[in-house]
């Protein structure tokens, strides 16, 4: 690793949380002579990179920030750089730095800054609202606040598999959401087709989400984490608020999928250019009835397999009196088949929003699942 890259991490790790852009800025002009620094970061629709200081939003798609975000590679034009703002497969968004010099060994280095940048980033948004507050468009619902601090992030990637997820509409999403969680040998993923309005669905989810963890890192099976779930917002709500989810655990080393289905969003299959809805023994939903006896299914995932998780609001979004449905559905996710997840799931949402002239009315979630194989 070279001396400036070293001096970067080292600025860092002892900048001050909201000076972390400035903080790399003292290096990459001391070594490089790069005298302008700006993070753009990804919005929550994923429409828009926003400046964390100044400067204009960018949305035209073949924007040079836009390339280097979709295809995850520095890019250079009349010297300035654009350098991906990643962290474990969760895009954050661009790093623009000018000038730079078109050498191979500089762009590598600023590659590894700009990958620096996100982890610490990640680091530290739990003790500062900059950066969270600086990658909004708009105001966020209260309840749209509480389902995005619910999630684990939108992308992640592993050598096994890597998998993406959205909420629609992004800035006033109420109940839908997803959770996962993977320890190198499985992962766990639940999508939630959440029920009611504003503040109220949130919470329900909340509950939700927080039970199925307990449960999770507890060692409970998914048919005891569903179990405790179900329990839990039976015991608050005695039967008169309940959701929709579907739990699943991906044996990384065998692609064995096992799954729950408790009334859950529908699940899809890509394999080999083929789309076939995997057919699912449909369960109450969580806390509709007291001390429901859930258990679990197996299906085998093949090396290559693409997974789609979708909530009724993508296949029940209604555009001039017409619903999207299944066939334009299945149409769609067809063509997904050469994206990575997250511009899978970002395509499908960007195809709906076309569908209906603007956000979505109920909530959507999407979440698209690669399984590579296991690894050596």
């Amino acid at each position: 690793m070279s001396e400036p890259v070293n001096r970067a991490r080292r600025a860092l790790n002892e900048t001050p949380a909201d000076r972390l852009v400035g903080g790399i800025g003292d290096v990459l002009v001391q070594s490089y002579g790069i005298t302008e620094v700006e993070l753009y970061q990804v919005d929550y629709r994923i429409a828009e990179l926003l400046p964390l200081t100044d400067g204009d939003p960018i949305t035209s798609p073949g924007h040079p920030a836009w390339r280097a975000f979709d295809h995850q590679s520095p890019i250079l034009t009349d010297g300035t750089a654009w350098f991906p703002v990643t962290m474990r497969g969760e895009r954050r968004g661009v790093l623009r730095l000018s000038p730079v010099a078109d050498d191979r060994d500089v762009v590598a280095a600023l590659a590894e800054i700009a990958t620096a940048l996100a982890h610490e980033v990640a680091a530290v948004s739990a003790g500062t609202d900059v950066y969270r507050a600086a990658r909004r468009s708009q105001r966020l619902t209260l309840a749209a606040e509480m389902q995005w601090d619910l999630l684990p992030g939108r992308s992640r990637i592993r050598p096994s598999f890597s998998l993406a997820g959205q909420l629609e509409p992004a800035y006033a999403v109420r109940g839908d959401s997803f959770d996962w969680s993977d320890d190198g040998e499985r992962l766990w993923l639940s999508t939630i087709n959440g029920t009611g309005e504003g503040v109220a669905a949130s919470l329900l989810t909340s509950l939700a989400t927080h039970a199925l963890r307990n449960a999770r890192r507890a060692g409970l099976g998914l048919a005891d984490q569903a179990a405790l779930a179900d329990q839990a917002i039976y015991d608050l709500y005695r039967g008169e608020q309940h959701l929709s989810a579907l739990l699943m655990e991906l044996d990384l080393r065998s692609g064995m999928m096992t799954v729950v289905d408790a009334g859950s969003p529908r699940l899809v299959l890509l394999r080999d250019g083929d789309v076939t809805e995997q057919p699912l023994e449909a369960q109450f939903p969580l806390g509709m009835f007291e001390a429901t006896d859930y258990h679990e299914q197996k299906f085998p995932l093949e090396r290559g397999d693409r997974v789609f998780v979708v909530s009724d609001g993508v296949v029940e979004a209604t555009g001039q009196h017409v619903r999207y449905g299944e066939t334009a559905l299945d149409r769609f996710l067809r063509r997904t088949g050469p994206m990575a997840p997250l511009d899978a799931v970002r395509s499908l949402i960007g195809d709906l929003r076309a569908f209906v002239a603007g956000d979505l009315v109920d909530d959507a979630v999407v979440v698209c699942l690669d399984w590579t194989g296991p690894q050596p």
